[in-house]
């Protein structure tokens, strides 16, 4: 079989879904930019009153909190760690701002003016915001610019009155608290957005797969109505043994041609299912086992499958997972298990189960057996699909099973 290429080549998207991921990941970065744009604004104000602090206090100051948002910058655009980052930038902030006034060694040298650290501020405050929960990222939107205001309040602060310093205060916690209310919002938006789209495809998943029964159920009361009920009634009214015995017979071939050529049809064109409903529907059986398997999906955006082609990829991957957990473990070894899920172009799919379990000879497996034969090999084949087996014993098995019939690269 040939190696198969998972690169992702990502498909053209129809329209761009706002989910929690997402908000979180443009709020992330949002922080991330502003904070490195505030702290670029307060290296001026932060070298002139570097004097006015114990000796090496200003340096160390701003290398603590400018690497802080640097690494919090770096969290944000990687996505790794955004809220560690966010929570240490927040309580680093606190820190420096509780200190600010035993550092000052020489308040007269800040002639009243505003300690670099206000302007940080807001950043701290939605740091907090991305961290922690609500009722706390409130209390701190709160809590810190009150400290701020009653540092303002002595020499080391500036020296500010009391108006300014409430002015100050207040000014720093409604900019948190803007912050705190859009983020919130965008969240339970985003958390809705994606309860209603979940619940969609719960609702669409039960409707394709009710509509395929209801497909069969038609097809197999003609093929009762039109053959066999004939056929019944005809020897019924049949006079002699022997005609009835004829009629049995008749009766017995005509159905099971007629069940094998309703078993040959290929899928329809029509009442397509995108392959994601396949992919939950698959990631929802293998909740259902006690070993797990590591599932990959590549290029399922986009792609739609006619609702037989689902029903009999999804039956013949289960059959597949099923026999590597009944057979594949050999005793004292660990055997890995992959699910690979991947579309091809619009409207085809290709599912590999793979094992490095103990392996078989397949020439050696018994005609009665038919787990392979029909449950994978024949089900595929007739919903205009293909199978591919291939084990070697010690080697470990893969099983592939794509539709349409060229979807697997020839495999």
């Amino acid at each position: 079989m040939p190696a198969v290429d998972w690169r992702v080549t990502r498909p053209a998207r129809r329209r761009s879904t706002v989910t929690r991921a997402q908000v979180e990941t443009v709020t992330g970065r949002a922080l991330g930019l502003f904070g490195l744009v505030f702290g670029a604004q307060t290296i001026p104000a932060a070298l002139e009153q570097a004097g006015a602090l114990l000796p090496g206090a200003g340096a160390a100051l701003m290398a603590v909190l400018y690497g802080a948002i640097v690494g919090l910058a770096v969290a944000t655009v990687t996505k790794v760690a955004v809220r560690t980052a966010s929570l240490a930038f927040a309580l680093l902030y606190v820190t420096a701002l509780v200190a600010w006034p035993f550092l000052v060694d020489d308040p007269a040298a800040l002639d009243g003016s505003t300690p670099w650290l206000y302007y940080l501020c807001t950043v701290a405050t939605t740091a907090a915001v991305m961290a922690v929960t609500p009722v706390w990222a409130a209390v701190y939107t709160l809590v810190v610019p009150t400290v701020y205001g009653v540092i303002r309040l002595f020499p080391a602060g500036g020296d500010a009155g009391p108006l300014l310093a409430v002015l100050d205060a207040l000014y720093a916690i409604v900019l948190g608290v803007v912050v705190l209310v859009i983020v919130t919002m965008l969240r339970q938006t985003a958390e809705a957005v994606d309860a209603a789209q979940e619940a969609a495809l719960e609702r669409y998943d039960v409707a394709a797969r009710l509509h395929a029964n209801e497909i069969e159920r038609v097809k197999i009361d003609a093929l009762v109505h039109d053959s066999v009920l004939t056929t019944l009634l005809s020897a019924a009214a049949a006079t002699t043994p022997e005609q009835q015995q004829q009629l049995a017979a008749r009766m017995a071939r005509d159905a099971v041609q007629r069940l094998d050529e309703a078993g040959a049809t290929g899928p329809r064109a029509l009442d397509r299912v995108g392959l994601p409903v396949l992919v939950r529907r698959l990631r929802a059986a293998l909740t259902t086992f006690t070993t797990p398997f590591t599932v990959r999906v590549v290029n399922a955006g986009g792609v739609e499958l006619p609702v037989e082609a689902v029903e009999a990829l999804y039956a013949a991957a289960v059959q597949a997972m099923v026999n590597s957990l009944q057979h594949a473990d050999e005793p004292g070894l660990s055997t890995r298990r992959e699910l690979r899920i991947r579309g091809v172009r619009a409207g085809g799919c290709v599912i590999e189960i793979a094992d490095n379990g103990r392996g078989f000879a397949i020439d050696r497996v018994p005609a009665e057996r038919l787990g392979l034969r029909v449950s994978i090999e024949e089900r595929m084949a007739n919903a205009g699909g293909m199978a591919h087996i291939e084990s070697r014993i010690g080697h470990g098995t893969t099983v592939t099973v794509a539709w349409p019939q060229g979807a697997g690269g020839g495999a």
